[in-house]
């Protein structure tokens, strides 16, 4: 199991990751990439711990991603299993298994202030904080996916269901892009994630 998941994450977190796999009996499936989301825990029918992590994911998206489903296992053993999914519960035991990660042997430099900022209250996706989904998105193999924030006003471009969108206009904290077939306005978190096209 140790070989396996130094494919996937630094190096220096292969040691401590598998003693929190084996101390929490985890099983560990590493998928096909599915586009709603990067990991999942579950409780199987026979007891035992499911956890499911994205095979694409680059090494630090990988290991952010384990330990937010190990951390969802933590907080119902601890807490109960009638806790909010992503509650103050979830974030307490993300906080406490995640902070021995921070640091130079595991993050680069440069990682390390955002991801700080970020645990101060992690959310329910790294994705949704814009500054450190596009940090971790620079080690991505390779992306032709763009994020709207990070994309000029007028750009067109395509969603995962294959609709065409022009990028209009800034409201608050998310974005309006105009659908080119219908002509309705719809509203884009900064960082959802886009395919941009050519202008012709």
């Amino acid at each position: 199991m140790s070989e396996t998941l130094a494919r996937y994450i630094p190096e220096h977190a292969v040691k401590p990751v598998f003693e929190l796999i084996v101390a929490h009996q985890v099983h560990l499936k590493i998928v096909n990439e599915r586009q709603t989301r990067h990991g999942d825990y579950r409780k199987g029918l026979n007891g035992k711990h499911e956890i499911t992590v994205n095979s694409n994911l680059n090494k630090y998206k990988f290991l952010i991603t384990l330990i937010h489903e190990i951390s969802h296992l933590v907080a119902f053993e601890k807490f109960g299993r009638n806790i909010k999914p992503h509650g103050n519960e979830w974030k307490y035991s993300f906080q406490r298994l995640m902070i021995p990660y921070i640091r130079p042997e595991i993050f680069p430099n440069h990682l390390l202030p955002l991801l700080a900022r970020h645990f101060k209250n992690p959310t329910a996706s790294s994705d949704t904080d814009a500054t450190l989904a596009l940090a971790l998105k620079q080690f991505d193999q390779q992306n032709d996916k763009n994020y709207v924030f990070e994309i000029p006003y007028g750009s067109v471009f395509r969603i995962q269901n294959g609709k065409i969108f022009k990028k209009i206009a800034v409201r608050t904290k998310r974005f309006e892009c105009l659908e080119m077939s219908s002509g309705k306005t719809y509203l884009f978190n900064p960082n959802a994630e886009v395919e941009l096209l050519k202008s012709s």
